[in-house]
């Protein structure tokens, strides 16, 4: 098992410094200079070529691209993450603040698929065929069809245009209330977790029906024990292989799509502020998120590995 977590840790390594090069790379050849961008805030504003030379050298896009590499790769790893170019703030700071609404988003969001997806997958799977297993399969075969942003905007507008009513659009932290808190968080949360949870029930169900066929099942039923017992002892633990692989594919998602849903519920978190950052190319926001980003990518697939050789034993040999 050591050998195996060493190995998936090394892959993750080499990955994270690939992205850490596209990322960068990526920035610098988009069109566009950042300091113009600076430099013309203001309406009206004039300015000379001195005056942009002399920006981009106090802000260290004169030095070649190899010296801003690895300035920005070690200041990454020691937590030093510049100053804002459009709001002269901290950007460490700023991330800390914006992690936690993030991070209850997906929470919440992912809590809600699984514990939706998983149940509804093996009651499919048990009433197969049944008018039940096509209900279920409609509103899962909607939800995956769906793009989460075209969900999140259908709950404002239709609870606007039909019900005359609309979500909360102004934060408030969970510690000054938390039932306004949650109920904020529950739409955006739906609106990711309908795909989520969609994808695993219909996972789940496929890798039920096929465990339900196994003989170890049929002996199971044949000596007497009871449905129940037999699907939570026998059925669940080999039926969630493969939904553990999507329910890490659902987390990195989540993380991404909570760019645009925290932007349409505007939820002061990770996805709304790179969203600003890149409008405004702030070099030091955007690399350093969509840093951040690829590495929960990363590492939940490392969790996922992990897990994987966890339930099968085997893996751990390959």
């Amino acid at each position: 098992m050591l050998e195996y977590t060493v190995r998936r840790l090394l892959l993750g390594m080499v990955t994270a410094v690939l992205v850490s090069l596209f990322i960068f790379g990526a920035l610098r050849i988009a069109p566009g200079d950042v300091a113009l961008v600076i430099l013309g805030q203001e309406e009206g504003a004039i300015f000379t070529d001195e005056d942009v030379q002399k920006l981009r050298e106090q802000l260290g896009l004169n030095r070649s691209l190899p010296v801003q590499y690895f300035e920005w790769v070690g200041d990454l790893v020691t937590l030093d993450w510049g100053t804002s170019l459009m709001r002269d703030l901290d950007v460490w700071d700023q991330f800390k603040a914006k992690v936690p609404v993030t991070a209850q988003l997906v929470l919440m969001s992912m809590t809600l698929s699984t514990c939706i997806g998983i149940p509804f997958g093996i009651i499919m799977a048990l009433k197969q065929d049944t008018r039940v297993d096509y209900f279920i399969r409609i509103i899962s075969l909607a939800g995956i069809s769906v793009p989460s942003f075209w969900t999140a905007t259908l709950i404002i507008v239709g609870g606007l245009v039909w019900f005359d009513w609309g979500p909360r659009l102004s934060y408030v932290a969970p510690l000054e209330d938390p039932f306004g808190n949650f109920i904020m968080f529950l739409w955006p949360a739906l609106a990711i977790g309908w795909v989520s949870s969609a994808t695993k029930s219909r996972m789940m169900r496929s890798t039920t029906l096929e465990v339900l066929r196994q003989d170890y099942v049929r002996t199971a039923h044949a000596k007497g024990l009871r449905p129940f017992v037999v699907t939570y002892r026998h059925v669940m633990k080999n039926a969630l292989l493969p939904v553990v692989t999507v329910i890490g594919i659902s987390v990195a998602l989540a993380v991404g799509g909570s760019v645009i849903i925290e932007t349409i519920f505007l939820l002061p978190g990770m996805g709304r502020y790179l969203v600003t950052g890149l409008q405004t190319r702030d070099y030091p926001v955007v690399q350093s998120l969509i840093v951040v980003f690829s590495m929960w990518v990363v590492l939940t697939n490392l969790l996922v590995d992990l897990t994987y050789a966890w339930l099968d034993p085997r893996i751990r040999f390959n």
